[in-house]
């Protein structure tokens, strides 16, 4: 006859296994759990054999009492890790950080076990991987163009790099024309990015996982999730040479609230957080974004409205007589450049023709379509004083002469954000001096048209001296147009 104890054991062990769930994971996979029945039962989950295993667990909800805890076993003779086998070789647990992610890399030689103890009735995922963990964290950051009253254009980080430079050649030395046309996005190109925008008050207040599945699942009041489908005003776009990004125009957004976003990859990485406000109810200029001929320009212009369904301007709906001088002035500009025997002479054994071409197209796009801002209620610092820089803003009177030749007198007044002055020097640098370019001068009237000592210092024009080194961050604040 057994002894009472061994039979006691029996017993508790086969109790365990009753009330338990038992199900298996395979490898590149991913399992989404939805609320259990019992908080008491346990979650056993049997690991596939591999040597380089990354199992990575994330909570998609919050949880009203005591958070979940998982336990993994990589030996044979613990098939139930818990609580009481940490310390044993082969048992450890797989800690949920504040963020709502935790994660173990090593190997399964035999398999393995991860138990799920304290799930109530909170969600979670758990992915299996024979590379890095699923589920994390990325360290790029989203994009802001910018914002109207309702609206907020964002980006997503670089998903793939832009394409090499065409790099024209003597004796055909050709350069791109004024109207270019939209370059087709890499074949290899994989996308699956989404959108999470939320009021920034309510996030803070809110108890959410900070995960991807917790944001695709937010019940949060004014909390906006918008996957990559394409359409008028979502896609993939080449703005710069930082490579291809998805772009999303988020409608529905309250005026004068902060917001934050985050992008979340693969349905399972979330990157860094941006901040951002929008304008107030009054504000009237429309978003202008998407023309290939100006890929840099995703702000909002003094125009009058798009017509209805359109919400923004693109180039299918910008008006020709705002476009066609533009191509124009530009076609003139290539064909002055041109008289330079560019290939077969240098003018500068750093730059060439074609990057004068491509400076001026920057500085051409950001004067012609002059950006709309507003002004905003600085930070103060300890001793009551506002904070500094203010953004380089220049109030426009209603119907006023337009500083750009290419738009109309604006009905309503506005206040322009003035370029940054290293768009400027930019091309001044990489043209030949026959061109005649010549940008004011820091130390006397430039900041009359251009936001100087933002980016560069003021009165020395050293690269990255200027008082914040950017033009915008993270945080919302943008201090010129950078185009």
């Amino acid at each position: 006859m057994l002894p009472l104890a061994l039979i006691s054991l029996l017993q508790a062990q086969l109790a365990y296994s009753q009330s338990s769930v038992q199900l298996s994971l395979s490898l590149n996979s991913l399992y989404s759990s939805y609320s259990f029945a019992h908080t008491t039962r346990p979650t056993l989950f049997s690991l596939p054999t591999t040597q380089n295993a990354s199992v990575s667990v994330a909570l998609c909800s919050a949880s009203n009492s005591s958070a979940p805890r998982f336990f993994l076993s990589n030996s044979s003779s613990i098939t139930q890790p818990s609580e009481d086998d940490i310390g044993q070789d082969g048992v450890y647990e797989v800690v949920v950080g504040n963020q709502g992610y935790g994660w173990w890399t090593g190997a399964l030689s035999e398999g393995g076990f991860l138990a799920v103890e304290n799930a109530g009735q909170t969600s979670f995922q758990i992915g299996v991987s024979e590379e890095s963990p699923m589920h994390d964290t990325m360290d790029a950051f989203p994009l802001l163009g910018d914002t109207a009253s309702n609206q907020g254009l964002l980006f997503s980080p670089p998903l793939a790099d832009a394409p090499p430079p065409n790099i024209p050649t003597y004796p055909n030395y050709t350069l791109p024309s004024a109207n270019l046309s939209y370059p087709s996005a890499p074949p290899s190109l994989q996308v699956n990015v989404s959108v999470f925008v939320v009021p920034t008050s309510a996030l803070a207040s809110a108890s959410m996982p900070l995960t991807a599945c917790a944001m695709s699942s937010s019940d949060i009041q004014g909390s906006i999730m918008i996957d990559d489908t394409g359409s008028a005003n979502n896609g993939l776009w080449l703005k710069d040479q930082d490579g291809w990004r998805w772009q999303w125009l988020v409608s529905g957004l309250q005026p004068q609230t902060n917001y934050t976003a985050y992008v979340v990859q693969n349905e399972t990485k979330v990157s860094q957080p941006i901040n951002f406000v929008t304008k107030s109810a009054t504000f009237s200029c429309p978003i202008v974004h998407s023309l290939p001929y100006c890929p840099s320009i995703a702000y909002a212009v003094p125009l009058v409205a798009p017509q209805f369904p359109n919400i923004a301007y693109t180039a299918n709906n910008l008006p020709s007589s705002v476009v066609s001088p533009l191509l124009e002035v530009l076609s003139n500009f290539t064909t002055s450049l041109l008289t330079f025997p560019c290939g077969r002479d240098e003018y500068s054994p750093l730059v060439s023709c074609a990057d004068c071409q491509a400076a001026y197209r920057k500085w051409l796009c950001t004067i012609w379509f002059s950006r709309c801002s507003e002004a905003v209620d600085q930070p103060t610092n300890t001793d009551g004083s506002v904070q500094k820089p203010m953004s380089a803003l220049a109030p426009q009177a209603s119907s006023a002469t337009p500083r750009s030749p290419g738009l109309q007198p604006f009905a309503n007044g506005y206040t322009a954000l003035l370029p940054c002055i290293e768009t400027c020097t930019a091309a001044d640098r990489a043209c030949p001096n026959f061109i005649g370019f010549q940008c004011p001068v820091p130390q006397f009237n430039a900041a009359l048209s251009y936001g100087v000592g933002f980016i560069d210092s003021g009165e020395e024009g050293v690269q990255g001296h200027g008082s914040t080194g950017v033009a915008q961050d993270r945080w919302g604040n943008v201090w010129c147009n950078a185009g």
